[in-house]
């Protein structure tokens, strides 16, 4: 009887807890440009669009999820990891601390709806990095065509915070990267 149960309980598990949904996962690299001359009241924005990175890695991401996914598209697109670098080209600034101050966010604008996404926080970054961002990015918050924009590579990455003291009048010239670690679920 014992032997029975255990067996009904093992078939159940197997049928019911099924295998880990099909998924991928990869790293996206963009460099955001930023000038002191791009302060305005006292705050530092950077964005561009996600298509527009040389070799649209995100493009890529999205067509090796497709092929991992069994040729769907995701139906769910998660940021694992998002961390920030000052690129070796910066002029001006050779740490964080000296671009931004306070809390710095990373936002996704879906170029279609304007609708913006939360990726990631991070308050008062210093050094020159990587440093890791607190991920808060929900893709089941988005309504179905800001989704489908998400999958198409439709929509800009946005860094914006305060602007550190003396930024503004630096003649700084600085490049910000971004690593996004996506990962796309049937």
């Amino acid at each position: 009887m014992t032997r029975s149960i255990l067996l009904v309980a093992s078939l159940a598990c197997a049928a019911g807890c099924g295998a880990d949904p099909v998924s991928y996962s990869a790293p996206v690299a963009i460099s955001l440009g930023a000038k002191s001359g791009d302060v305005q009241s006292g705050t530092l924005t950077a964005k561009k669009d996600i298509n527009t990175e040389s070799g649209n890695p995100y493009a890529v991401f999205i067509t090796d999820a497709h092929t991992a996914l069994g040729g769907k598209d995701p139906g769910l697109i998660q940021v694992d990891k998002l961390t920030l670098q000052l690129g070796g080209t910066s002029t001006g600034a050779s740490a964080f601390d000296q671009v931004y101050t306070g809390e710095v966010d990373v936002d996704l604008v879906m170029n279609d709806t304007n609708t913006t996404a939360r990726v990631g926080t991070i308050t008062s970054p210093t050094g020159s990095g990587p440093v890791a961002i607190d991920v808060s990015f929900d893709d089941t918050a988005l309504a179905p065509a800001d989704h489908a924009a998400l999958v198409a590579g439709k929509w800009k990455v946005v860094l914006r915070g305060p602007a550190a003291a003396g930024f503004a009048q630096a003649g700084a010239n600085v490049d910000l990267q971004l690593v996004f670690t996506f990962a796309a679920f049937e």
